[in-house]
Formats: C-alpha cells, sequence, structure tokens
C-alpha cells in the first residue's frame, strides 16, 4: 500500500461531482420552503447515509481496504461528534423563533460555509484546535442559555416573531450594518424597494442600500456555532487519519447527512409531546460537556474526559426516553366543551 493516499484525480472529481449533485437534487426537491415531514427527513437521512457507504465502497473497489476502513473510522467519529450539533440547532432556531420550510434553506446555505471551513481547518489541521477552549466556554454559555429560553418556553408553541427589534441579534448586529427587523419570505438580505412602503423608517435598524433580515443573521449564528464545533471534530477525525482528502470526505458526508437528520428530531418533536423535555436536559449536558473540555484545555486537566461514545450514548439515551415517555403518556386532549342541555334550557 502507498504511504500516502494523496489526491488521486479519479477520487476528486467523483467526489465533487456527487456532492454538487446531490446538494442541488435536495435543494429543488425543497425549493418551494414548506415544512419538512417526518418521512421527508427520514428519506434523505437514509439517502445521505446510503451515499456515503457508496462512496466506501467505491474506496474499498477502486482503492484498498486499508484507506476505505479509514474514511469509514472518520465518517463515524465525525458522524457521532456532529450529533451536538442537532440540539444546537434547534437552540439557534427557538431562539429565533424560525419555521422548518425556512430552517431548510438556512442549514443548506449553511454548508456552502461549512465546506470552506472545513476545507481550511483540514489544510491547516490540529494546530486549530490551541483556539478550542475560549470558543468552547462561550458556546457552552450559549447552549446553556439556550436551554433556559427553551425551558422557560416549554409547552407553548414556538410561534414565529413577527418582529425582530428587540431581538438580541438585532441589538448586537444593527450597529455594524443595516437590518430589516422583519422576515422577508425567505431573503436574507432585501432592498429599500422591496419593503412595504410606510415600514422602511420603523422596521429598520438604519438607512442603507441593502438589509440583512433575521433569516440571515440565523444563518452567522448556525455557521459561528459548525465553526465552534470544527474545532474539536478537526482535530479529532485527523488523530484517526491524516490524509486531508479521506479526512474531507468523512466530514462533509456526515455533515450532509446531519441536516436531513434534524428535520428527523424536529419533526419527532412535533409529534412526540415528551421529546422536547429530553433536548432540554440535553442541552444542559452539551453545554456542561463543553465547558468542561474547554476548562481540561484553557485552565487545568480535571481528569474527567466525556468521550465520544459515551456522549453519543447519553444523547440517544435522552431521546429515547423522551420518545418512549412520549409513548406512554401521551398528551391529554383538550375536554371538548359541553353542550348546554335543551330540555333543561326549557
Amino acid at each position: 500500500m502507498p504511504a500516502h493516499f494523496g489526491f488521486p484525480l479519479e477520487a476528486i472529481l467523483i467526489f465533487i461531482c456527487v456532492i454538487a449533485v446531490s446538494v442541488y437534487l435536495d435543494l429543488f426537491a425543497h425549493r418551494k420552503g414548506t415544512d419538512i415531514s417526518l418521512f421527508d427527513a427520514t428519506c434523505w437521512s437514509l439517502f445521505w447515509l446510503v451515499l456515503a457507504l457508496a462512496f466506501y465502497v467505491y474506496l474499498l473497489v477502486h482503492f484498498n481496504s486499508e484507506w476505505a476502513n479509514l474514511y469509514l473510522a472518520g465518517y463515524a467519529l465525525e458522524k457521532s461528534l456532529s450529533v451536538d450539533n442537532l440540539i444546537v440547532f434547534m437552540a439557534i432556531f427557538s431562539s429565533f423563533g424560525i419555521k422548518s420550510g425556512l430552517q431548510h434553506r438556512i442549514l443548506y446555505y449553511g454548508i456552502i460555509g461549512a465546506l470552506v471551513f472545513r476545507a481550511i481547518f483540514v489544510t491547516i489541521g490540529a494546530g486549530l484546535f490551541m483556539a478550542s477552549p475560549w470558543v468552547g466556554f462561550l458556546f457552552a454559555a450559549f447552549v446553556i442559555w439556550g436551554g433556559i429560553k427553551m425551558l422557560q418556553h416549554s409547552g407553548r408553541d414556538n410561534e414565529e416573531i413577527e418582529d425582530y427589534a428587540n431581538h438580541w441579534s438585532v441589538r448586537f448586529v444593527g450597529k455594524l450594518i443595516p437590518i430589516y427587523t422583519k422576515l422577508h419570505l425567505n431573503h436574507f438580505f432585501v432592498r429599500p424597494h422591496e419593503i412595504a412602503e410606510g415600514s422602511a423608517t420603523d422596521r429598520v435598524t438604519r438607512q442603507g442600500l441593502l438589509y440583512a433580515t433575521p433569516a440571515f443573521l440565523c444563518l452567522m449564528v448556525i455557521e459561528t456555532s459548525d465553526v465552534a464545533f470544527a474545532f474539536d471534530s478537526v482535530p479529532a477525525v485527523i488523530a484517526v487519519t491524516q490524509e486531508p482528502l479521506l479526512v474531507y470526505a468523512a466530514m462533509i458526508f456526515a455533515i450532509l447527512g446531519l441536516r436531513s437528520l434534524y428535520f428527523v428530531l424536529a419533526a419527532l418533536a412535533r409529534y412526540m409531546v415528551h421529546l422536547e423535555k429530553a433536548v432540554i436536559c440535553l442541552m444542559f449536558f452539551i453545554g456542561a460537556k463543553m465547558a468542561l473540555q474547554s476548562w481540561n484545555h484553557a485552565v487545568f486537566d480535571t481528569g474527567i474526559h466525556i468521550k465520544a461514545g459515551w456522549s453519543l450514548s447519553v444523547i440517544l439515551g435522552m431521546l429515547a426516553a423522551g420518545v418512549i415517555a412520549s409513548l406512554l403518556f401521551p398528551a391529554k386532549k383538550a375536554a371538548e366543551p359541553t353542550q348546554p342541555n335543551s330540555d333543561a334550557a326549557s
């Protein structure tokens, strides 16, 4: 076997073509921006899983089992590490009050950023891990805060926000770039002539030639969270295999499947009445895990390390508990109003 896998032209072209065509098909299938059903999300999750395994078979047939197994090990590790992202995505969308149709658009535009950032991180290598502790503290606080917000709104419908004027993201970014404080269809940016007459003055943070919408701010938070998670996942996968192409392929196939898997979890949340409680518990678990990891690297090593396998087991166990509790203790139907007795009325 060669000392290095390198960058075989055939493998690169197949990888790029498969990813480009698959992402286009997914975006085309969801171009109408409607809510994603559980069946649709499950089918697409299986599609991305089969696609990742098909690339493994290609490596197995055209190269050898050693390179194929290194890719598969990296894919499995990245997939398990990325499960944490699902819970964080749910907290971000809950914070912005955005429905699943727009969620799909935001997540898949986020893929473009993920493709670029992961390529940069893989090129630079595990050296970026030194930045992880400080980023980890910030996102640990964000995740725990998201869990608290979800706990405060538990049991209430997640209604779409009408006006984002007082939203934390608008207050934070509004003085840097012009923002239109309402969602405008599925657009990330709007021009002044696209805004309804009479709302240009009281719905913008300041005058400009182009206004960002809350959907764009949500996209930026999603991208930032993906970068934060990459600080941990890139060195972990590089520890399995130091071949850049195999590392990158494993990460991208895992990330692409992660978006669809998110909608499986989100769709289940609509049907499983106790799943939200499990997600809230996971928010606090993941926040504590990120804070512990950051403390171990930035301050001193406590000797307590939550391995990827343990984390995955906790996540799957809590989600399973939420599903089982929903099946055993379904929500009580609201009592129907009693009709007045006609005899009594007479």
